[in-house]
């Protein structure tokens, strides 16, 4: 018996990615995808507006409709609202870079207690680095947050290798923290081999992943 799922998208080129991810770790997946470039343009443009949202529960009452039992949603910046909507809607949601957040704090905790957030859109920066301070609650941990300037300008205009050869140098200057996350899924590609970076995708899905029924 197959277990159907959903997964909101900004960026249509994850789709294949995360539906490889999801796949790989369980096989009786049927994955019904919903990829909508203009939720990101509109947040980025004009922030998180009652157009946003309601678009958003339309998304979301859609995978409701095609029996979705839970949604993944893979854009940062829609993370928040995604939530909110989804709580009007009435379906489970998970946002992608929520276990990435759990785990940057358990390791500053073990560290020096200092993340540093990185992104390409400002407006992706916000609600990422205030996942990770909720993640951190009262217990000392300094999160810093920078956008990686000219990174987004690149991808849009297909530049991916600059993308990530930007995405890298700032990993490379992070200076002495304990954790780097970068904020968005679509950033994973520039990570590179520096283990004090965190991603969202893997550790997205594996977290969407435990919360489903077997």
């Amino acid at each position: 018996m197959t277990v159907r799922v959903g997964v909101l998208h900004t960026v249509p080129a994850l789709v294949p990615v995360f539906q490889e991810l999801l796949l790989q770790r369980r096989d009786d997946l049927d994955v019904v995808h919903t990829a909508d470039a203009s939720l990101l343009s509109s947040v980025i443009a004009n922030g998180v507006t009652d157009a946003v949202r309601a678009l958003l529960r339309g998304h979301l009452r859609a995978f409701r409709n095609a029996g979705a039992e839970a949604v993944l949603v893979t854009c940062s910046s829609i993370g928040e609202a995604a939530v909110e909507a989804a709580s009007v809607v009435g379906v489970r949601l998970s946002r992608v870079d929520a276990p990435m957040a759990a785990e940057a704090v358990a390791r500053a905790r073990a560290g020096s207690g200092r993340i540093l957030v990185l992104a390409t859109l400002e407006a992706t920066l916000g609600p990422t680095a205030r996942l990770v301070e909720s993640a951190a609650g009262q217990e000392g941990v300094d999160v810093t947050s920078t956008v990686v300037a000219g990174a987004a300008a690149a991808r849009t205009a297909g530049d991916l290798d600059r993308h990530d050869a930007l995405v890298a140098q700032a990993v490379r200057s992070a200076g002495d923290v304990d954790v780097i996350v970068l904020a968005q899924a679509s950033m994973a590609t520039g990570a590179g081999d520096d283990a004090r970076v965190l991603t969202s995708p893997a550790s997205g899905v594996d977290g969407f992943i435990a919360g489903l029924r077997d």
